[in-house]
Formats: C-alpha cells, structure tokens, sequence
C-alpha cells in the first residue's frame, strides 16, 4: 500500500478557545454536584479582559459562576495582568436563562414506549436530533490514532513544565501538531513536530528551541520514531509573546476535532463542554466510542467507526453504522447483530452504565475527551470483550 502522511493536533489549556471549555466544564461539575439531574447548556466566550459564560440551566443548584470562572482562569495559570489577562480582575459576565420548556418536553420523557420495555429506560429521550461518531484502531495502547494521541502528549508535557516551574519562561498558551509517515495502515515514523509556546518577552527563540526539544518533544516521542529526516518546528513566526484571550477571542465548543480524534475518524460536528449527558452530543459520542474501542480491544477488527443517530425526543437511535474497514474477519453486519445485543444505546442507559452523572468534566475539557485512561473514564474501559466474542460467535 501506498505511504502518506498524516497529521493531528492539540492546544494547552490555555489556548482561549480551552478556557472557555474549562469554564463551561466547571460550571457544568458544580451544577451536578447538586443536581444529577440538572439540564445544563454552558457556554463561554473571552477576549481581553473579559469573560461572558452564557446559555440554559434547568436545575436545583445554586453555584457562584463568576467565582468559579475566576477559579478555573486562575489555575489555568492567567494570573498575571503582565499576560494581559488576569483572573482577578477580568470582569466575568453571566446570561443564564432556563431550558426551552418545548425541548424540556421530549427529553425529559421519551416519545417511545413499546411493550417489555422498562419506563425507566425511556425516560429519557435524546436531547437533540444528531449523528455521532466513535473510533477505535490497534495503533496505540490505549487504541487512539498515534498523531493526536503523541499531540496530547506534547501539549501536556508543555502544560507540566510551565507549572512546575521546569521552565519559568513559558505562558499559558500553546499548541503541538504531529505529523505521522504511514505505510499503508501502518505508522512507522515521525515526519514533523511542530510546538508554539506563549512565552516571556526577554527569552530569545534559541533558547526555547532548545528546552522544547530537550524537556518536552525527546521526553514524550519515542526514539525509534524520530530519525534524520524528522522535521522540528519550534515557534515558527518566531515569537509568541501576546496569546490567550488577549491574542485572540475564545469560544466553547470550537476545537472538537482535538477533543476527539485528530480528524482521523469523522466528526458528527457536536461539541461536548458544557452540556449535561441528557445531550447525546457528548454522551452518544463517548457511548460510541466506548463500543468501537471494545470492538477493536476484543479482537474483531484492527480499525473500527461507529455512527450513532438520534431524533429529539425518542430515546433509540433511529441508525447504528459499524464500519471496520476492511480490517476484521467478520462482516460489518455481523459485527453490526452483535453490537445490537451487547451495547443499549438509549441516553437513560448510556447515563447509567457510563456513569455520567458522577463523571467529572473539568479534567476532560483539555488534551482530549478520548483516550484518557489517565483519567480512568468509563467509555474507556475494555470490559465488554467478552460479551463481545460470545455474541459473535452465536451469528
């Protein structure tokens, strides 16, 4: 097969656009630790010298927003007014109003109710019509596309040496990209790193080069995929002295490509940060991955997408699509009958058999939503493998 390349990347938590994912996200905590059953629709927005966290909730809470936006900016690491934006005096802006009472309708109580089939599991209808999408592939331990699993890396590597002050020079903001050389579905080298770093303003570009390389790049890329060939890029324009909110304007929800799979599995274009897991934007997309991945930790394919469908209001799934590229043994179809017996995709079951409502969010909301086994999340265990190759081998 023919060679290609590849690439993904990942920002810091300090990257604006992941401020306010945090933000949402820690609203969004604070709210559950109430309510488990709170609608919650967060979104954030910066910009110099100000925050507006804005949107729907429909809970029994009460929780200080600006205190918490302040905390959360604050242990980002914008604490400074020499960055341009400080966590303690950056006005915080807060519009909230209540969920529509017309989508409260459906999703608090399933359209769908057929006979042998318990209330509870249909209590819950998907909060809104969408198509998500999980992927799992045998590149990685933790079965992730190794260019936006070593992106994550790097862009948490970078986070650590800035906190634990390894590097005193270093700011907030940044961002890795990882190009990976492919011969066929196989990776086999590392064509380019590239890492832009916020930095103080008196230290010279040399001296970043040198410490990103030394602390950050050789500590996480393993040697045998770095070679001669392979391309650094450290800061390419040079400097980066102005970043965060003050370099340019943050959104929620605006790097879903990095909170996934690095554009190497598709996207159904839903954001997570923010939204409880009555919105099957996160919860069907962490379900799908959870599927794909014991698809592919089971044996039954090297490489495995799963595509979830939902119409507002009606709790199953109007489609699945399995699709393993060529890569199993086994027929999509098949795989397709034994998912159907394994896995309950309805947003009532995937709340409780992820977990979802004692799930923490805040920690998700930087360097990725999938593949965090570091942070021991429920859609990453491998535990229905078993369950798996017995259904199949019943077709």
């Amino acid at each position: 097969m023919a060679k290609y390349l590849f690439s993904s990347e990942s920002v810091t938590e300090g990257h604006p656009d992941k401020v306010c994912d945090c933000v949402s996200d820690a609203v969004l905590d604070a709210i559950l630790e109430q309510d488990k059953n709170a609608h919650v629709a967060c979104e954030t927005t910066v910009t110099t010298g100000l925050v507006h966290v804005m949107g729907e909730i429909s809970a029994n809470a009460n929780v200080d927003i600006t205190k918490i936006a302040r905390n959360v900016i604050k242990e980002i690491g914008y604490d400074n007014p020499e960055c341009g934006f400080d966590s303690n005096t950056c006005a915080v802006l807060v519009s909230m109003d209540a969920q529509s009472p017309d989508i409260a309708m459906g999703v608090n109580r399933s359209f769908e109710h057929k006979d042998g089939e318990t209330e509870e599991d249909n209590l819950i209808g998907a909060g809104d019509q969408g198509i998500m999408f999980g992927f799992a592939c045998d590149e990685t331990e933790e079965l992730m596309p190794l260019p936006i699993s070593l992106a994550h890396k790097l862009a948490k590597k970078l986070t650590e040496v800035r906190k634990s002050n390894e590097l005193t020079y270093l700011r907030p903001d940044g961002k890795t990209q990882v190009t990976i050389e492919y011969d066929g579905n196989h990776p086999v080298r590392v064509d380019t790193v590239v890492v832009s770093t916020q930095h103080d303003e008196d230290v010279t570009l040399e001296q970043i080069r040198r410490d990103m390389i030394a602390h950050v790049i050789r500590p996480v890329i393993p040697a045998s995929l770095l070679d001669e060939q392979t391309k650094i890029y450290v800061n390419p324009t040079g400097r980066f002295v102005i970043g965060g909110p003050v370099g340019d304007a943050g959104l929620t929800g605006r790097k879903i490509i990095v909170d996934t799979y690095g554009g190497y599995s598709r996207h159904g274009g839903g954001a997570f940060s923010g939204k409880d897991p009555t919105k099957v934007d996160r919860s069907a997309a962490y379900y799908a991955r959870y599927i794909a991945k014991n698809i592919v930790a089971a044996g039954l394919a090297k490489r495995c997408e799963i595509q979830l469908a939902y119409a507002i209001g009606v709790a199953k799934p109007v489609s699945i699509m399995v699709d393993t590229f060529g890569t199993s043994d086994y027929s999509d179809e098949q795989i397709s009958k034994a998912v159907d017996k394994v896995f309950d995709c309805r947003p009532q079951s995937i709340i409780r058999e992820l977990r979802l409502t004692e799930t923490k969010y805040r920690p998700l909301a930087a360097y990725g939503h999938i593949g965090r086994e570091d942070l021991h999340v429920s859609w990453e265990q491998t535990d229905k493998v078993e369950q798996l190759q017995s259904a199949i081998a019943a077709i």
